[in-house]
């Protein structure tokens, strides 16, 4: 059976300081730029967690060196990209979706493979995508095998990216290696998770190379060298929201130091989501604080371009009396698991009064019961019924253990801001 953890109840509101590791989808983007560039790299304060162990683990396989610094930096050393190769993707979608253009790149076959949940994931149009631009690919999910023969000619592609901005992101981040470039046409419903797009053109443009973006549905990245660099990871501020909602859940205070005053990770938008339920929020040199409200407010809020913060949003607004709407997330049916039915799942067996939407979730909050919170094998979703156990005495999550995708020890770590309280 898998393990149950006993989410721990707060005896009042909590008042913390939490450091937050890096951010994973800066991490990840960075492994992938500096496997590409023309010189080494150094990534300072990057997050190690599963997801990028395993991108780290995908491009070693490829050829790239990368080391341990004493100050828990990671040192890149781009190698010629070549196969035989065998990329472990674990439940990664940046591994998944990232990768394949950088393995069309390799000389050699690259086999993929993953958890098992990773072969219900949608690989399609990204496989799609690189078949395209003049790659062969046997498959069109997990497990394939790329046949790399060290180019890709490139060129415009079109694809329909309205099920993951990954899609866009997996293309230009290999697209200056590619001789023609690559220029990415989005058609279909709007693109979500927006801001990740915005990271991944940052980031290019961060290591020298050209892209234009002068729309949400087309973006051209030219060829020519890709620019080692020297960077430090910022916090994950995704990975920050569980403890900034454990101030609103129980009229508390946390502070995460470190927060950015600008910055293109879209967990930065969970400042006004937090406000929308009453709490303040302030922005100081030393760092992020929410003070929660003495009762949470219901929200109507649009997730379309941050729909990670979902589960999140989803526990708050089944502590908060009376309807909540959290809107424009329909394209997380598709991701670690279909997470509006898990929601409407988990949260309707302590109580709450959850509906379904053509694109998100209706939820009726206000007095809960305890039950056993299941994950899904989704990180969000297992700290997700951490924030729950918080106000909800008896909350038992199954598989806490996922949340090391991305958080290297959260049990620790929540339970050392209790212990602040």
């Amino acid at each position: 059976m898998t393990d149950m953890w006993a989410a721990p109840a707060a005896s009042g509101p909590v008042r913390a300081t939490v450091a937050v590791p890096g951010s994973k989808s800066i991490t990840n983007r960075a492994l992938v730029l500096a496997a590409l560039a023309d010189g080494p790299s150094t990534l300072r304060d990057p997050l190690r967690s599963r997801d990028t162990e395993l991108m780290a683990g995908a491009l070693r396989a490829l050829g790239t060196g990368i080391t341990d610094g004493a100050d828990g930096s990671w040192h890149v050393v781009p190698g010629p990209l070549r196969g035989p190769a065998a990329v472990d993707c674990g439940l990664a979608g940046t591994v998944m979706r990232f990768v394949p253009p950088v393995a069309a790149l390799a000389a050699g076959d690259v086999d993929f493979d993953g958890d098992p949940r990773a072969r219900e994931r949608p690989l399609g149009t990204v496989l799609d995508a690189v078949r395209s631009l003049g790659a062969d690919i046997t498959g069109s999910a997990l497990p394939f095998t790329v046949r790399g023969t060290g180019r890709v000619a490139g060129g415009t592609v079109t694809i329909d990216a309205s099920a993951s901005s990954q899609f866009v992101s997996g293309l230009l981040l290999s697209g200056a290696c590619f001789e023609a470039g690559v220029h990415v046409v989005h058609e279909g419903s709007p693109v979500p998770s927006l801001p990740h797009i915005d990271m991944t053109v940052s980031m290019l443009r961060t290591a020298g190379v050209r892209v234009d973006d002068h729309g949400p549905r087309s973006w051209r990245v030219h060829p020519g060298p890709v620019a080692g660099v020297d960077t430090a990871v910022e916090p994950d501020l995704s990975n920050a929201t569980p403890f900034l909602a454990a101030a609103a859940a129980t009229s508390g205070t946390v502070t995460v130091p470190g927060w950015p005053s600008s910055t293109t990770q879209a967990g930065d938008a969970f400042r006004g989501i937090l406000t929308e339920f009453g709490a303040q929020v302030r922005l100081t040199g030393d760092g992020l604080t929410v003070r929660g409200a003495e009762a949470l407010r219901p929200v109507d809020v649009d997730l379309h371009d941050v729909g990670e913060l979902a589960p999140t949003a989803a526990a708050l607004a089944a502590l908060a009396r009376g309807r909540s709407r959290l809107r424009g997330i329909a394209h997380l049916r598709g991701h670690e698991t279909d997470r509006l039915a898990a929601l409407q799942h988990e949260l309707g067996a302590m109580g709450a009064q959850v509906e379904q939407t053509a694109d998100g979730l209706l939820i009726d909050g206000g007095e809960l019961t305890p039950s056993t919170w299941h994950s899904y094998a989704d990180h969000r979703m297992a700290t997700a019924g951490a924030i729950l156990g918080l106000a909800v005495p008896g909350v038992l999550v199954e598989d806490i253990g996922t949340t090391a995708k991305t958080i290297p020890d959260f049990p620790g770590m929540w339970s050392a801001m209790l212990e602040a309280a």
